[in-house]
């Protein structure tokens, strides 16, 4: 069954352009590959994906697009058949991709109204091989997105695009893996909106690396450095200037993509965090809201 097996990227509309650019060039650790008055498309070091972030000058702090990668082009015409059939809103059929590192692929939104792009044949840039100690991204680890029938949200991402359930923490959270990754795409309840976005550093010595060049440059943590128990990954939570949540993570979990068999994670503090010493919690991430632009289709 054709299905999708990675992210790509995501796009953000943003009212302080310049200063959301900045940001990722010069503070997360990010490369600019091109760029026009109005958007900014950035890639990783450590990965050939043709970029991961796509900012755009809005009237508005939105998601524009969470673009996931199918592997064939046949793929990505019998998803984008399964996603009319389950009843999505389009917002253009398979077709070339006119965006930097070009491609074929559709835009729907989501039952919830969020806009996803699924692609194949995105051009891929060059990538190098990433030391210790660099405290940078080496690529797109994870999303997590709240919706208000997360239970609906999880049936439709492995029904129609062929994910599968890996963990659940509780009712309340979903892990789902497109690949071997433990997760790759999350679900909580609330309204429809992104959570936050997760790179991948090498090690753990990257991740409180990059935590202090993040403070030393004006972004302290919001809640880390931990360990979660779904997927062990280690975790440390920061606020772009835009408000969107990042994160920073390592060593998550590997499984198999057909035989890892799911399991209920009861909440509570060392679920959590297994280390139990850092600052912060959920509470000190940004408050879930609905999205401004839910069911709009963006102008790029």
């Amino acid at each position: 069954m054709s299905r999708v097996t990675e992210i790509r990227y995501v796009g953000y509309g943003v009212t302080d352009f310049d200063t959301e650019r900045k940001f990722y060039a010069d503070d997360w650790g990010l490369v600019e590959v091109e760029a026009t008055d109005d958007l900014a498309w950035f890639k990783t070091h450590g990965h050939d994906e043709h970029h991961v972030v796509r900012l755009h000058r809005s009237e508005q702090n939105c998601i524009e697009v969470i673009a996931l990668a199918a592997d064939t082009r046949a793929d990505v015409d019998d998803l984008h058949g399964r996603v009319s059939a389950a009843g999505c809103q389009a917002i253009h059929p398979p077709r070339s991709l006119d965006a930097p590192g070009g491609g074929y692929g559709f835009r729907f939104f989501s039952p919830d109204g969020l806009p996803f792009e699924v692609s194949a044949d995105v051009e891929k840039l060059p990538m190098r091989a990433m030391e210790r100690w660099e405290g940078m991204p080496v690529r797109i680890s994870h999303i997590v997105l709240h919706s208000p029938d997360h239970h609906a949200a999880v049936k439709f991402f492995c029904d129609v695009l062929g994910f599968r359930v890996s963990d659940w923490l509780g009712d309340f959270m979903c892990f789902l893996r497109c690949n071997s990754a433990h997760h790759r795409i999350a679900f909580l309840p609330g309204p429809a909106c992104l959570n936050h976005v997760a790179y991948d550093v090498l090690t753990v010595d990257d991740m409180m690396r990059g935590i202090s060049r993040l403070r030393k440059r004006g972004t302290d943590i919001r809640w880390g450095p931990g360990r979660h128990t779904a997927g062990n990954n280690t975790f440390s939570y920061f606020c772009t200037p835009a408000g969107f949540a990042v994160e920073y993570t390592s060593e998550l979990e590997e499984v198999d993509f057909e035989t890892h068999q799911d399991k209920v994670h009861e909440p509570g503090p060392t679920v959590m965090d297994q280390w139990g010493i850092g600052t912060g919690g959920p509470q000190t991430m940004p408050k879930a809201e609905a999205d401004p632009c839910l069911f709009r289709p963006a102008e790029i």
